[in-house]
């Protein structure tokens, strides 16, 4: 059996663990500079407050409904959801951390046990360690223990957090309540052809003949297929593979004009991307630098474009990586424009220990050993602490957050005071 443990709105409630006074009151929190809404508790949702409302256009609506408003406080919800995952790996050795609030467990050899009964032990204890309420589906597949958590979910009152689909009744009960644009990997495109066909929830997409999926849907539609059914056929992912393409891009506070403002911030981009390439053993082959005007500005000149840059060889210095960004910065840079976001992309990434070396010139020798001197200094004094000189050294990018709560369990001048 495969389980699904989902943190209940799990960004606020990271934020009601530490002031529960916001129990049973709407709570919103803001994306990357409180831009729009990324997470909402239930009472929010229950007020129609839609997922992506722009902040500056719901915040008299905000202020009228009592809505708490929270900036994004990753340091804190990265803390709680490793705090969760933490207590999930005593329930079984094969965990995969599927997102920062979803985990997948898979339960082998636990025949003789009753593993509803886990399901509410593991609920009552990670509420009771952590205070954050989470959801358990269990099922015979990855994506019967998906469509279980919601189940689990949608039924609170009723299955008190835990749903286990264990017999055949279950199953096909669950796959006709689940409509076919709810299943777990069926994207609007697929949706869109299967409904075509008169596939409206997930108990008719199995019937559908195994050589149709596969030639509309590839392989992975066959998988998804056959886990409906029973079957597994998605297997755990206990070990995360290396990111294929790696990105920073950011809007500004205001807009810049002046091409050695937009050098800087690409240049900071691209030492963000390179650092975390390196951290995964990795080497890139390609980037991609874009500007994007700001659409907001009345009267301002609309402007978009992207310039990707092939480069000689596999690399992951950071030296290179701006170098290269800067140049292709210089195609797409254009006077007079106020600009609103850039960012850098790396891609062609591979494993910088088997990574295909030119016969002739390349990489300077020494970049290896500064970049390792670099991040060595980063890992032990933190971040920010050594710049390329076309950075500013006295700039941090620091996000708009006029919402931001305190880093409980991460900063030590932050921690609760007790009175």
């Amino acid at each position: 059996m495969f389980a699904l443990v989902d943190c209940n709105n799990f960004y606020a409630s990271c934020e009601r663990v530490f002031q529960p006074q916001l129990e049973g009151k709407p709570v919103v929190i803001l994306s990357n500079n409180d831009g729009c809404v990324i997470a909402r508790s239930n009472e929010a949702k229950a007020l129609g407050i839609p997922m992506g409302a722009p902040a500056f256009q719901y915040r008299s609506f905000f202020k009228q409904k009592g809505v708490q408003v929270f900036s994004s406080n990753y340091p804190l919800y990265g803390d709680m959801s490793s705090r969760v995952m933490s207590l999930l790996g005593q329930y079984s050795p094969n965990l995969e951390i599927y997102s920062i609030d979803e985990a997948f467990l898979h339960f082998k050899g636990f025949d003789l046990f009753d593993l509803e009964a886990e399901g509410r032990r593991m609920r009552k204890q990670v509420r009771r360690w952590t205070g954050i309420p989470v959801s358990v589906g269990m099922g015979p597949s990855k994506a019967l223990a998906k469509i279980a958590n919601k189940i689990a979910k949608k039924y609170d009152s009723t299955t008190k957090g835990v749903y286990c689909i264990d017999t055949e009744d279950k199953r096909v009960k669950a796959l006709k309540w689940t409509a076919i644009g709810d299943i777990w990997g069926i994207g609007r495109q697929h949706c869109k052809r299967l409904e075509a066909l008169g596939v409206k929830n997930a108990w008719q997409f199995t019937l559908l003949p195994d050589d149709w999926v596969k030639k509309h849907m590839s392989i992975l539609g066959l998988r998804l297929k056959k886990d409906l059914q029973g079957l597994p056929s998605i297997q755990l992912e206990e070990v995360p593979s290396p990111k294929k393409g790696i990105a920073t891009t950011r809007s500004f506070e205001g807009t810049l004009t002046a091409f050695s403002d937009l050098e800087e911030r690409v240049s900071t981009f691209t030492n963000s991307c390179a650092e975390k390439m390196r951290k995964q053993g990795s080497s890139c082959t390609a980037l991609l630098v874009f500007l994007r005007s700001d659409p907001h500005k009345k009267g301002a000149i609309p402007y978009r474009n992207s310039c990707v840059l092939t480069l000689p060889y596999s690399t992951n210095s950071s030296i290179t990586l701006s170098k290269y960004a800067v140049l292709g910065l210089h195609k797409i840079f254009k006077e007079g424009v106020h600009y609103k976001k850039a960012g850098v992309m790396i891609m062609g990434l591979s494993p910088t220990a088997t990574r295909q070396l030119p016969l002739f010139g390349g990489e300077e020798v020494k970049h290896l050993a500064v970049m390792q001197a670099v991040d060595h200094i980063h890992k032990r004094f933190g971040p920010h602490q050594i710049k390329l000189a076309n950075q500013d050294l006295q700039r941090t990018w620091k996000m708009k957050q006029e919402h931001l709560s305190q880093r409980y369990t991460t900063e030590i001048k932050e921690i609760i005071t007790v009175r």
